[in-house]
């Protein structure tokens, strides 16, 4: 099942300690071609980082230089120093927020643009075995994990390290002994937060894993809701979500305890300290040896101090949910199952159509390396199709029909024997120029949401509504599609459930007939639909496969007699091969399945 895969497929999870400053650095790397902007961010941040420090040491200077003197004069000018460095604070801190935001919108664009772009490149294989929801998880919440990161979490990060540092600075010119006593509780203060960013990491990454399970859970039975409801499965697969529901949940109520944990006692660090140095600063006063001015400014130095850290541990929080997303995008990034492109592809700007199988091997799965025997989908299939044949396949469920489509789109990579086209070997070629060259009709038609043109078109700028329009017209779509109330407007809604299965199967082979393909290839099934629509649909075939080498998955009796050739396929072996009069006097495989399958045609159209 799709969340129990998700579970398997995230358990190994890289070192810790070794991972996180390697895994940080790629998050970072997203930044690089915004490196100007992000150097002018850190530059303001760290102007703010200082002037925030800066204040109590002026309220230092107005106590001990001017209010204790007398001097009103002083104390005015001061009062306006400060005032202004309000004011340029407030100032920066405005224009670095809005920078730093637009500076991790920049680059959350580009994320998901590069993780959209490495799913469209992989093969089929990839996305039999990954559930889509993880993919969704991937491209959205995953990325939006590192929203904040990359927006501001790195440079605020950095700007609350320099406060700190700064803040340090303040303190030990003003008073050594104070700033000890203010940083005597650091140790306490480091083996909390270590402990909190182990327990967090591990807790996030737990919690990614299950928004990941119920993402793919939530798609798969969105998708299959009326197998749900047919077979009354509505209270099984409720029982299910809860569960999976209720793991995300813990999840992270564990997380929310740490954070619980964390804040309280960082609070009560920070007011331990403030009391350290009230007690000491208190007594120097009191004997003379510390003025009021530095006790009261030590006392504001204390509370800033803290205040960066508390912003640490939830910036903290930012980027261990950043992390724990970045892991699982790197890990999808770093999975490349892409089919290999040629370094100098052959061109090819027309192709005759005559198309090759040599002894061609083929399994699903990875081959195994214990020397056992591979589960062969294809075994040692050959067979010639000149240009301009139309050759039909049969054979039961299982026997490979659909596989040899699949492999002459190359969808997948054999593992044994050759493809040729035009005797070219099918690697040679750009996998743009073979899918440019061969079309592909399917019995199950996918449509996007959208309009019928765009449907149609997929947005490619080159097909103009003319041509579709006259693709759409030698096909026998135009009539329906007119009578729509917008026309090639017409909206068609997700996986075009506005329309019947025979008006999508209409409209898929506009969409291949206005790309004009040397090579068809088609799954031509039409037991769904009635009698008017299939008669339709076989106009429209006669019209597709007209003056064009075709490969089809034969279901229907006219089309395997006006076949150029057969190919009967059992087991995954080409068993026998001809035409459908030379088959059926072999009194073979062919005319078994004849007799089961296609004869009871025969009799409907002559009654």
């Amino acid at each position: 099942m799709a969340e129990d895969k998700e579970q398997h497929t995230d358990k190994k999870e890289p070192d810790e300690k070794r991972f996180d400053g390697r895994l940080l650095g790629r998050i970072v790397s997203f930044l690089m071609p915004y490196k100007g902007w992000v150097a002018l961010a850190f530059v303001l941040v760290m102007v703010t980082a200082f002037l925030g420090p800066l204040r109590p040491k002026l309220v230092q200077l107005a106590i001990d230089d001017y209010i204790v003197v007398g001097d009103l004069g002083g104390l005015q000018s001061i009062i306006l120093l400060l005032l202004g460095v309000l004011v340029l604070e407030g100032v920066l801190g405005f224009t670095n927020a809005y920078m730093t935001q637009w500076i991790g919108q920049q680059a959350i664009y580009d994320v998901r643009i590069r993780v959209y772009r490495h799913i469209q490149r992989q093969a089929l294989r990839f996305f039999d075995r990954t559930p889509i929801g993880k993919l969704i998880t991937r491209t959205t919440s995953d990325v939006e994990a590192l929203s904040d990161v990359l927006s501001a979490g790195v440079i605020v990060i950095m700007g609350d390290l320099f406060r700190l540092i700064f803040i340090t600075a303040f303190m030990f010119s003003l008073n050594w002994m104070l700033a000890l006593v203010t940083l005597a509780v650091m140790p306490l203060m480091l083996w909390v937060t270590f402990w909190f960013k182990r327990k967090v990491r591990e807790q996030y990454r737990e919690t990614r894993r299950h928004v990941a399970r119920l993402n793919s859970f939530i798609q798969e039975h969105v998708t299959g809701m009326s197998i749900v409801q047919l077979f009354n499965r509505e209270r099984e697969e409720m029982r299910r979500f809860d569960t999976i529901n209720d793991e995300h949940r813990i999840a992270w109520i564990k997380t929310i305890f740490y954070f619980a944990l964390f804040w309280p006692a960082v609070d009560i660090i920070a007011s331990t300290a403030i009391g350290l140095v009230l007690w000491t600063g208190g007594v120097n006063a009191m004997s003379g040896t510390l003025t009021v001015g530095v006790l009261i400014a030590f006392v504001q130095y204390a509370r800033q101090f803290f205040e960066p850290i508390r912003n640490l541990s939830d910036q903290f929080n930012t980027l261990q949910g950043a992390m724990a997303g970045a892991e699982r995008i790197f890990n999808l990034l770093d999975e490349d199952h892409a089919l290999a492109e040629p370094d100098e592809p052959v061109a090819a700007e027309r192709i005759a159509g005559r198309i090759a199988f040599q002894n061609v091997w083929f399994s699903y799965d990875d081959l195994p390396t214990d020397g056992s025997e591979p589960n062969w989908v294809l075994r040692d299939v050959s067979f010639t199709i000149e240009p301009g044949q139309h050759v039909a396949i049969v054979g039961a469920t299982g026997s490979g029909k659909t596989t040899i489509i699949n492999l002459l789109l190359r969808f997948y990579q054999i593992q044994k024997g050759r493809i040729l086209i035009d005797g070219v070997d099918l690697n040679d070629y750009a996998l743009r120029d073979i899918r440019r060259h061969l079309g592909l009709v399917l019995q199950d038609v996918f449509l996007f949401s959208g309009t019928v043109e765009r449907n149609i078109t997929l947005n490619d700028p080159d097909v103009t509504l003319e041509r579709v329009q006259e693709a759409a017209a030698l096909i026998g779509a135009d009539r329906f599609i007119e009578r729509l109330p917008g026309g090639y407007q017409q909206d068609v809604r997700e996986r075009g459930a506005s329309l019947s299965h025979g008006q999508r199967q209409l409209l898929s082979f506009v969409r291949a007939l206005v790309y004009d393909p040397e090579v068809l290839v088609l799954d031509e099934a039409t037991s769904s639909v009635d009698t008017e629509t299939e008669h339709t649909i076989q106009q429209a075939l006669d019209t597709l496969l007209e003056g064009r080498t075709s490969l089809v998955i034969a279901h229907r009796l006219s089309t395997i007699r006006h076949a150029d050739q057969i190919l009967v396929m059992h087991k995954g072996c080409l068993r026998e091969r001809g035409t459908h009069d030379e088959l059926l006097a072999r009194d073979g495989l062919y005319r078994t399945l004849y007799e089961l399958q296609y004869k009871d045609q025969e009799r409907r159209s002559a009654a």
